[in-house]
């Protein structure tokens, strides 16, 4: 199949998309190459959402401890050892990591790993001074975090760096107010860290519906994470202590121990030679790229963070899984982005699919909301004054739901079940026939009112 070439595909990034993409192309028997610089598994699984994950299991031990006292369990005053978390947490990533390369190899994909960089439309140069040659180039770079062009910025950490400190910080300061921000925030809070967030609006995750990013806020002031709102970040200098002085606008500047900056993330596009093959990026660095992930150069492709479109690990799987489908399996595929669900892994978590109230409003005009208000169960009986906010939101003429959004424990598991609903463009009747499952907090999913 190769002809002339080295390659029949050429992939750069071993992340969640290039792993599956060259997987699947090699199942159908393409002769594949995928280079990685640094850690076949990407983004997701190295310094994303699993690790992240699991910082947040083990931060729900803080509150599950102290409420275990009420059902009965004497648990005595327990210290944390931030050291034996990461250790663990790494060994996962490790195991995890040798799982992504065993996949690749039992597929017969050579895994280079070496940084590579276009060098035209066939063409791929790596760090070692090779240069092969392929049938078609697909770019899995992902994104990386965005840091601001502050004085100091140096001092700072982003996520990336999150989980190689070396203990848990007295005082941390997180820019922004993303989903990454508020997840990092609750970790550390719960670790025992004083978090506070800085924000250029008033808003915290821009384009979750609103009543629930603003029940987010007022849980996580509650639990003693700060906020400073309308504060453009201005810089970071360091005290002859070793503390971390930080400038904003609008506010008094903050003594703190750590600065993590959470303010958004950036393609991976910088120095990979696309120009060579008349790839122009955005504004933003990112690859444009048409319905079947095609860049303008037609034998280059381009999935997941590093084209903008939905920066989301299952997202960019199913765009490895359409391309490769597409172009080695015959079966032409292209990726539906309406009604993806997703989640903040906060303290609560929260979870949501569809539009929101606004955005319903705006495209529909008139639109039905349905909500729950409730103190789950386990919250009555541990004292704990947490409120929980289930919303669906449905076409006020049809009864077709649009979108459900929800704060609260287990959110995300529980919407993963509804997604499938409204995806199926399913009508609030179809919930309000089904009978509860009792008692149980999803069962106010075919409660509301």
């Amino acid at each position: 199949m190769t002809d002339s070439y080295d390659y029949d595909l050429f992939v750069i990034g071993a992340g969640s998309g290039g792993t599956r993409a060259s997987r699947v192309a090699a199942a159908y028997g393409a002769k594949v190459a995928v280079a990685e610089e640094y850690r076949v598994g990407g983004t997701c699984v190295i310094r994303g959402c699993v690790p992240k994950k699991l910082l947040v299991y083990g931060a729900h031990f803080a509150e599950d401890l102290a409420d275990a006292r009420r059902f009965g369990w004497n648990v005595p005053d327990c210290d944390f050892d931030w050291k034996v978390l990461t250790a663990n947490v790494f060994e996962e990533v490790d195991r995890i990591n040798q799982a992504y390369t065993s996949t690749l190899t039992n597929n017969k994909v050579e895994i280079i790993n070496d940084r590579a960089i276009i060098t035209g439309p066939h063409g791929i140069k790596l760090g070692d001074g090779r240069e092969l040659t392929a049938r078609r180039i697909l770019v899995a770079t992902g994104a990386t975090p965005s840091v601001p062009a502050c004085p100091g910025h140096e001092l700072g950490i982003t996520s990336n760096e999150a989980f190689h400190l070396d203990a848990v910080p007295k005082r941390m300061v997180i820019a922004g107010a993303g989903y990454i921000a508020n997840e990092f925030a609750g970790v550390f809070h719960q670790f025992g860290a004083h978090v506070t967030l800085i924000n250029r609006t008033d808003v915290i995750l821009r384009g979750y519906d609103e009543q629930i990013r603003d029940r987010l806020l007022q849980i996580s002031m509650m639990k003693g994470i700060d906020f400073r709102f309308h504060a453009d970040f201005r810089g970071i200098e360091k005290q002859a202590d070793g503390s971390l002085l930080v400038s904003m606008t609008g506010h008094d500047p903050i003594e703190t121990d750590c600065v993590m900056f959470a303010t958004g993330r950036d393609p991976n596009t910088k120095g990979l030679g696309l120009e060579t093959a008349g790839i122009e990026v955005d504004a933003k660095g990112a690859i444009p790229v048409n319905d079947a992930s095609q860049t303008s150069c037609d034998n280059i492709y381009a999935i997941g963070d590093v084209t903008n479109r939905v920066q989301l690990t299952p997202v960019a799987i199913r765009e490895g899984q359409a391309f490769a489908d597409t172009v080695y399996g015959g079966t032409p595929r292209t990726v539906d982005y309406d009604n993806i669900p997703s989640a903040v892994f906060s303290h609560p978590p929260i979870a949501s699919v569809g539009l929101t109230e606004g955005q319903a409003k705006n495209k529909f005009g008139s639109v039905k909301v349905y909500t729950s208000d409730f103190r789950p169960m386990k919250n009555v009986l541990a004292g704990r004054n947490e409120r929980a906010l289930y919303k669906m939101v449905c076409d006020s003429t049809t009864d077709r739901i649009l979108g459900i959004h929800m704060i609260g424990p287990d959110a995300p598991e529980i919407l993963q079940a509804a997604a499938v609903a409204v995806k199926a463009g399913l009508t609030k009747r179809a919930f309000d026939d089904t009978i509860a499952l009792h008692p149980t907090m999803a069962e106010e999913l075919v409660l509301l009112r």
